[in-house]
């Protein structure tokens, strides 16, 4: 419940911040590598919310709350193309500076910075675990009981975004953007399992990181108060 009173303050105070400046209101999708395609929660998605520095470089911030269908985890002993993590809600915060190049009626600009991540309501995939671990193992049968310790994420995004004027109050905006994150979440627990005999073996998984690594997605509308 406190994670979610965090999240509802988060929005809210973006939305407050919204009010006093140039704003745009989308809809984002992630697509993650070795993951699940993701979805925003309408209308939990504000971005372009910022200042101009000068002319032609602006610094944005926003944010996003994602329905997350499956996020992979990386830095195991072994690797898997489907993911472990998921369905969860993550709450995504990028910080970025944007160079403007305007035209009439309309903007290409070109962004990169940093982002915030923070998962929430996590639940462990055990179907795409379990088989990951019995191709490890090289066994015919698995079956695991985890544990995780979750931390908040950071990465680096860099992207394009082109914007064209539908009226003097409001465009409409596409965006592209490449993700590169990682999230501490350290795994503990045991599995068991084998082939001809049944054994238990106990894992600890230190060093495992929840991979924030994709392809964002978004389109929105721009409102300019002009």
């Amino acid at each position: 419940m406190k994670k979610f009173l965090y999240v509802a303050l988060l929005v809210a105070g973006t939305s407050l911040t919204a009010a006093a400046q140039e704003v745009g209101l989308s809809f984002s999708y992630f697509i993650p590598r070795n993951g699940y395609f993701s979805t925003p929660i309408s209308p939990f998605s504000i971005r372009g919310v910022g200042f101009n520095l000068n002319r032609f470089i602006a610094l944005e911030t926003g944010a996003s709350l994602y329905r997350m269908s499956g996020l992979n985890i990386i830095d195991l002993p072994f690797e898997t193309k489907d993911p472990l993590l998921g369905p969860n809600f993550t709450v995504f915060v990028p910080v970025e500076l944007v160079f403007q190049l305007h035209g009439n009626g309309v903007e290409f600009d070109i962004k990169g910075g940093g982002f915030f991540f923070y998962g929430f309501d996590n639940k462990i995939n055990y179907g795409n675990l379990d088989r990951a671990i019995r191709a490890h193992e090289n066994w015919t049968v698995a079956n695991s009981s985890v544990t995780y310790k979750n931390n908040p994420g950071f990465g680096y995004h860099a992207g394009v975004e082109f914007t064209f004027d539908v009226t003097r109050q409001f465009a409409i905006s596409l965006e592209f953007n490449y993700l590169m994150g990682a999230a501490k979440f350290p795994l503990s627990g045991s599995y068991t399992g084998g082939t001809s005999s049944i054994e238990t073996v106990t894992l600890n998984y230190e060093d495992a990181k929840v991979d924030f690594t994709g392809f964002e997605v978004s389109i929105g509308i721009m409102f300019s108060g002009k």
